[in-house]
């Protein structure tokens, strides 16, 4: 897929994997619609590509209203006559277990990490039809192959990503529109750092979640954006980033019931 001259939309812009993607699509000349709920971070990022000869339009965004999704495709139309990539890469996280997590959380995380994705490929994709060569790109988690505990949430959500992505694809099959899963694993962002702790957490219980997270965030988000506008590139329907996700996968694949505990045995009591 040649993306010169074509024109991205990419939530979650606003820094993250979604600024680094947006990098790497201005450095092979694609046009830029940056969408973002945080006007300073959306802000930083256009004008970090103020010089890299490509038009870009900013557009404040909260995934989770569904007013403001319906009112954007007229607001691209008209920044940039038409679409090519979708890139649904907005999400949120949050620590806890199951029955630590409010119902109220829990539905405030699906609603971004998953109905954003619905709602923004049901509105845009009659524009993406228009396209002769369109693609939609959907971020979701090593956590949507592998599901740890303490992550019941946040992998429902990533779950639901991945699933409604594989059906899409097969939908449009016989269309111009690809779909590309993406299963980034840790990746150096702040959503750790930002994830909603349960409301019964301690501040303490809250920084030694961020703290233990953090640890497995090590791949650089540019990084990451790179193999994943190579993957759009050469049109592949699903990729793992970082090695931890496909070590992952491959045990998920083999021990589909106990990989969980292969990948994290119980530490043996160190001698006296």
């Amino acid at each position: 897929m040649a993306l010169r001259g074509k024109t991205a939309l990419i939530t979650g812009a606003g820094g993250g994997i979604g600024r680094a993607l947006a990098v790497a699509l201005a450095a092979r000349g694609c046009h830029l619609a940056l969408a973002d709920i945080a006007p300073s971070g959306l802000a930083e990022t256009a004008e970090s590509l103020a010089s890299s000869g490509v038009r870009i339009s900013r557009h404040l965004l909260d995934v989770a209203e569904p007013e403001q999704i319906v009112a954007l495709p007229d607001a691209i139309e008209h920044a940039h006559d038409g679409l090519d990539v979708l890139i649904n890469n907005a999400g949120v996280a949050i620590g806890g277990t199951f029955e630590e997590i409010e119902p109220r959380d829990f539905a405030w995380l699906m609603d971004i990490n998953f109905w954003g994705v619905v709602r923004m490929t049901r509105a845009f994709l009659p524009m993406l039809r228009q396209s002769a060569d369109a693609r939609i790109v959907n971020l979701s988690s090593l956590f949507g192959i592998v599901a740890p505990p303490g992550q019941t949430a946040y992998s429902a959500s990533k779950f639901a990503v991945r699933g409604f992505s594989q059906a899409l694809a097969h939908e449009l099959v016989h269309t111009r529109i690809g779909v590309t899963i993406v299963h980034p694993g840790g990746i150096a962002t702040k959503i750790a750092s930002s994830a909603r702790p349960p409301k019964a957490w301690s501040e303490a219980q809250a920084k030694k979640f961020n703290a233990n997270f953090e640890k497995h965030l090590k791949m650089p988000p540019d990084e990451t954006a790179s193999i994943i506008v190579r993957a759009v590139e050469r049109r592949k329907g699903r990729v793992l980033v970082g090695r931890d996700a496909q070590i992952a996968a491959a045990m998920e694949r083999v021990f589909p019931v106990s990989y969980w505990r292969r990948l994290n045995p119980p530490r043996k009591p160190r001698p006296v």
